[in-house]
């Protein structure tokens, strides 16, 4: 056997994203003892950059050492106890995991179903608040990446609030690609991952929990199911304690974290709001191009995600010999469809450091000689 050397990708698919070059240089720095007191204070510099990306001022906030799948298992072990009832909004593979996560945990799931491609209709989800009073949550994606569709943020978490829930919401494809405003929205419980929108390898979940939902972890009558995403002992690592020291929790990814912090230093370099825009840029312009290709994008333009488009099979094209083509004559990577989706739509992720117009014309380019047709 000899060193893995992988070769240069374009990533254009549903994450991971294209990692830029002063990221990459960030995980080959020193390793340093994940309590070294300069390592511990670049882990308050990351908090602190997390914050300002999620658009929160909660004290609870930091990256778990997992990937994004762990953010959502960490929002519901920790709110979520056995008998309790949640509200989730299923309109997608990632909705469905949430169901999933509520009745592992012993808690009855009431689902809000919505048509892939589709959002969340706040009506429904209002409905289901009603009909079920003292639920403990409501659940759902932000920004649907199997589907590419956005649901409505603000009025959903606003309707839990009324209700007495709490708010918990998967924002691992919007965060840094879309607005995302925690605690203007009354988000409870929000995470995302390292690899998507941030463009930092995969392996972290940024998480942020609001003094409310604190509250309620303080307060739980069973202790949470899993030790290691228990909060109350995650934040002892990551917080100072009463002597001003950190307790050992678990060998937190050192240099996962000196890339996601370069990563976070990249975004707000740039600003948010410029690098909202650039997302939604790069979207324009693909989809000018597929639509002259004449291929057609599988979701609504009114909820579309500008990171995460999906697109429809033509008739006649071998889906995983085109991906595979793609792959190896192109150097382009791109995503399948997943469970009902599968094999009738691609997914093209504009994400992060991908998201730019260079880009998406080297896409339009091989997908036009690939489907032999002429960009006009």
């Amino acid at each position: 056997m000899e060193s893995f050397l992988p070769p240069q990708v374009l990533l254009l698919g549903p994450g991971p994203s294209p990692v830029p070059e002063p990221v990459l240089a960030a995980m080959a720095r020193p390793t340093l003892g994940h309590l070294d007191p300069r390592f511990v204070a670049m882990m308050d510099e990351i908090k602190e950059l997390l914050r300002a990306t999620f658009g929160t001022a909660n004290a609870l906030t930091l990256p778990i050492s997992a990937p994004g799948s762990a953010g959502m298992e960490a929002a519901f072990v920790n709110l979520v106890e056995p008998g309790d009832t949640v509200i989730v909004g299923r309109n997608g593979v990632f909705g469905e995991r949430m169901r999933e996560n509520v009745v592992r945990i012993g808690a009855t799931a009431v689902v809000v179903d919505a048509p892939w491609g589709e959002p969340i209709d706040p009506q429904q989800v209002e409905e289901a608040l009603r009909g079920h009073p003292g639920a403990k949550a409501v659940a759902f994606v932000h920004a649907e990446t199997s589907t590419g569709a956005c649901s409505d943020a603000a009025t959903i978490c606003r309707l839990a609030r009324e209700h007495g829930a709490l708010a918990i919401v998967d924002a691992v494809t919007s965060l840094a690609g879309l607005p995302v405003e925690a605690d203007a929205w009354g988000a409870d419980a929000i995470y995302s991952g390292s690899q998507k929108c941030l463009s930092a390898p995969p392996g972290l979940a940024p998480i942020s929990f609001s003094a409310r939902a604190v509250e309620v972890l303080s307060a739980r009558r069973t202790p949470v199911q899993s030790w290691f995403l228990d909060m109350s002992l995650v934040t002892r690592y990551w917080s100072q304690g009463q002597g001003g020291g950190r307790s050992y929790h678990h060998t937190a990814p050192v240099n996962l974290l000196y890339a996601l912090h370069e990563a976070l230093l990249l975004v707000h370099e740039e600003g948010l709001d410029a690098a909202w825009r650039r997302h939604a840029e790069a979207h324009r312009h693909l989809c000018d191009g597929l639509e002259r290709l004449g291929l057609e994008l599988a979701v609504d333009a009114r909820w579309r995600l500008p990171q995460l488009n999906v697109v429809r099979i033509p008739d006649g094209v071998d889906d995983a010999d085109l991906r595979r083509r793609l792959l190896l004559e192109h150097g382009i990577e791109i995503g399948a469809g997943l469970g009902a989706l599968a094999g009738r739509v691609w997914r093209i992720g504009l994400m992060g450091h991908g998201a730019r117009i260079e880009n998406v014309e080297r896409l339009l380019g091989a997908l036009a000689e690939l489907l032999d047709r002429r960009l006009v």
